[in-house]
């Protein structure tokens, strides 16, 4: 791999050796290395690194060369907080990305206070409003909306809600089960299980003793990967839709893809989207990261995202600082993975596709 990006893997490191404010502009990386959700950080890692990449090769940010710090979001969240913290007390890092579970976020937001500008890129719960910070994933309403109706507009009147105990799925299913019922459907359940702690099994059999046409899915990370996995070879694989609010490819691959026509995944991004800049950010990973590089998906183009927006918005405001950020953050424009968008309200506006699995793929069949 090129040396063009300093990446530090070792937070001692990082705070022992913090670069002068006036010789680089270092950012916080925060993904997932462990836990149910360790599968994001290769492609995760890998875009951010290509994006800090391109920044250099750019002039960098504010004339500084980007650096990066791995730091992993996958502990308890008020362990990621403490480091991070740490990293921000000792001038270590001068802005973070994160691409992790919301319960997270909600503990970094307790110790940044608007210290550094910190961007959060998955689909989230909405509703964020604190200042210094900044969204790039969908809101429940927008991106639930164009599985719901196509499913709606068919044979799915009878609906199981299913997942994690954490703040994100719980907000997910009250919009969720708001818009269902106005359909005039029933929700004949809702059930939550702890992140990690999943009997997929048990799981499955609940799906398929509740009789249902479908069911939405906020299981995340490997707790997803093994329900679909074994739903797959269930009774009411091809009979019952999946709506998953958090499949990607790497959840794809790691489940043995899925031939039922009934799987579903509603993001902002999937590796087969055809629009010029998603084509054109492939190639661009692939010819730095090689054939064989970890799978494209929604959180790696996330990563990508957030390393650009960080540095629009300081080419925009001249300085790193968050209110500065802030105060210039309406109507930014940043060229991202997936193609340019633009900031209303600290959040991104872009478009949602709903893809159905095919195999090992996706096959992208809408968009809202």
């Amino acid at each position: 791999m090129p040396d063009d990006v300093v990446l530090v893997t070792d937070p001692l490191e990082a705070r022992l050796l913090a670069p002068d404010p006036g010789e680089a502009v270092r950012i916080g990386i925060v993904v997932p290395t462990s836990g149910t959700l360790g599968l994001l950080a290769p492609s995760a890692l890998n875009c951010a690194v290509l994006a800090a990449a391109e920044l250099n090769a750019a002039g960098g940010i504010l004339g500084r060369p980007v650096e990066l710090t791995l730091v992993d979001g996958g502990r308890p969240p008020a362990e990621v907080a403490t480091e991070v913290a740490g990293l921000v007390r000792a001038n270590a890092v001068a802005a973070v990305v994160g691409t992790h579970a919301s319960d997270v976020r909600v503990a970094l937001m307790g110790v940044l206070g608007g210290r550094v500008p910190y961007v959060f890129t998955p689909p989230y719960e909405g509703g964020e409003r604190t200042p210094g910070v900044f969204l790039l994933g969908e809101t429940p309403q927008r991106q639930l909306r164009p599985a719901l109706d196509r499913l709606l507009a068919g044979r799915a009147r009878r609906w199981l809600l299913l997942g994690n105990d954490y703040v994100w799925p719980r907000r997910v299913h009250a919009v969720a089960r708001r818009r269902l019922i106005r359909a005039g459907a029933t929700v004949v359940g809702e059930r939550y299980v702890p992140r990690g702690g999943a009997d997929a099994a048990a799981l499955v059999a609940d799906v398929v003793a509740a009789r249902v046409d479908a069911v939405l899915l906020t299981l995340v990370g490997s707790d997803l990967v093994e329900f679909n996995r074994l739903f797959a070879g269930s009774a009411a694989a091809g009979r019952v839709a999946r709506v998953c609010a958090a499949l990607e490819e790497n959840g794809l691959l790691g489940a043995g893809g899925d031939a039922t026509g009934e799987l579903y995944a509603a993001m902002g991004y999937f590796a087969a989207l055809s629009t010029d800049a998603a084509l054109a950010f492939s190639q661009r990973y692939t010819g730095r990261f090689g054939m064989d590089a970890p799978v494209l998906n929604g959180h790696g183009q996330g990563a990508y995202d957030g390393v650009r927006l960080l540095a629009a918005l300081a080419g925009r405001a001249g300085h790193l600082a968050a209110p500065a950020l802030d105060a210039v953050a309406e109507g930014t424009s940043v060229d991202g993975g997936r193609g340019r968008f633009v900031l209303r309200d600290r959040h991104a506006v872009q478009p949602v596709y709903l893809a159905r699995a095919d195999g090992l793929d996706f096959q992208v069949i809408d968009r809202n």
